[in-house]
């Protein structure tokens, strides 16, 4: 680990009108994460990476408005060392302590931090980015791979790499700009990848990068990715973005697979099961974002559905074999998929598994599937580029189906969302 504590010093500051934005959100696995005071609306990421010395040096601009009075602010860092920070064009004093960075402007700016103001706020850093393990031991950050590096960001992850409000409460836009040294391509990887651009019939366009040890066992998969999105999107509404894709590092790069937004993040090959899963993200997780990690059910449960989906309309395997199969495997029952016990659950078989038995639950309720896709259609119109609560669905669901059938769904929520135990099947 590299430097955890630094400092600029600097003339005129003094004490700002207003106090210190929050040190983090409270999520409820994650209370450290994410920090009060400000909303960010943009990123612009300068990187200068050194992927033989597992090194970068970067600069964050971070445009942000105020949500009070600001005294100071936090930010979200893992290890690196920071040179420099500016708050509107003037130093502002640096502070650490973890992978907390505090930023205390120049008084001379403290009415341009008041409630309602937009601001910006330049970092300066650089070092080796750390690899981060979650509590259920998973990697993530800035994971090395045999060609250079590529950066994983859920839950923790992004801190790693650049500064900022590393919550997914807190949605910005993004614009990265990587050198890498001659001879590499980048897009959110650096590594040497054989690169392919389209487009959809529909404008999308598609970008796929595969490491160059597996293009070849990749190109099948990857073609079959405008096919996805068209499928899907018929089902769960308009593509939320404007380009798709994938990424495919080489076997191992990384334990697990990543719906990143626009290009999902492969370790080898994907299956085509898994491309439909990682692709569904993009309007449940990417658009449509959980409002703290307990919510992780809503992208992981309608994702594993809309695999079920593919694999009974393309495959052959009937959706209620595929329910069955989840509702007799003992992992499943484990916790409630709305509730669990602690942050190294977020990721287990509940979350996946009975979160999509509760989605097919619905839909029987529902009655029948026009009535259902209007409904999950609806649900990504009217959450589209925002945030969503467990509670918020189950409110828009209820509204829905009492005004289509005329049913209460709280039976359905007691036993499959939150119940604690498998009902005794049916018959």
């Amino acid at each position: 680990m590299l430097v955890l504590a630094a400092s600029t010093a600097c003339t005129g500051i003094g004490g700002v009108d207003g106090t210190p934005g929050a040190s983090g959100l409270r999520d409820p696995y994650f209370p450290k994460l994410g920090n009060g005071g400000y909303d960010v609306t943009h990123y612009d990421l300068v990187l200068d990476v050194d992927p033989g010395a597992h090194r970068l040096r970067g600069t964050a601009t971070i445009t942000a408005r105020a949500t009070q009075d600001l005294s100071a602010f936090n930010l979200d860092l893992a290890g690196l060392t920071v040179r420099s920070a500016t708050v509107e064009g003037r130093p502002a004093a640096v502070n650490r302590a973890g992978h907390e960075l505090t930023l205390r402007p120049d008084a001379g700016i403290g009415h341009r931090l008041r409630k309602g103001r937009t601001f910006r706020a330049v970092v300066r850093y650089s070092g080796s980015p750390e690899i981060l393990t979650d509590p259920d031991q998973s990697e993530e950050g800035w994971l090395r791979t045999s060609g250079g590096a590529v950066a994983l960001g859920e839950p923790t992850g992004a801190m790693a790499w650049f500064p900022g409000n590393n919550h997914p409460s807190d949605k910005a836009s993004y614009d990265i700009e990587v050198t890498v040294p001659q001879g590499y391509l980048a897009t959110l990887a650096v590594g040497r990848f054989d690169m392919k651009a389209s487009s959809t019939p529909d404008g999308i366009k598609v970008f796929t990068a595969a490491d160059t040890a597996v293009a070849a066992r990749s190109a099948t998969v990857l073609a079959r990715v405008p096919e996805v999105v068209a499928w899907e999107a018929e089902r769960f509404g308009p593509y939320p973005f404007s380009a798709t894709g994938a990424i495919v590092g080489r076997d191992g790069d990384a334990g697990y697979a990543l719906e990143t937004q626009n290009r999902p993040f492969f370790p080898g090959p994907p299956s085509v099961g898994l491309l439909v899963h990682e692709m569904a993200h993009q309007w449940f997780g990417n658009s449509v974002t959980p409002a703290s990690w307990r919510d992780m059910w809503l992208n992981e449960g309608l994702a594993t559905y809309a695999q079920w989906l593919w694999e009974d309309d393309k495959e052959g395997e009937p959706v209620e074999d595929r329910f069955e199969a989840a509702f007799y495997n003992d992992d499943n029952w484990a916790f409630p998929p709305a509730e669990p016990p602690t942050a190294a659950d977020i990721s287990r078989a509940p979350v996946y598994g009975r979160g999509a038995m509760v989605i097919h639950r619905i839909r029987e309720a529902v009655g029948d599937d026009e009535r259902f896709f209007a409904l999950v259609q609806g649900w990504t119109r009217a959450h589209r580029h925002g945030t969503a609560s467990t509670a918020d669905f189950t409110a828009y669901v209820d509204a829905h189906a009492e005004r289509a059938t005329g049913k209460d769904l709280t039976e359905l929520w007691d036993t499959w969302l939150y119940g604690k135990s498998r009902p005794t099947p049916k018959g």
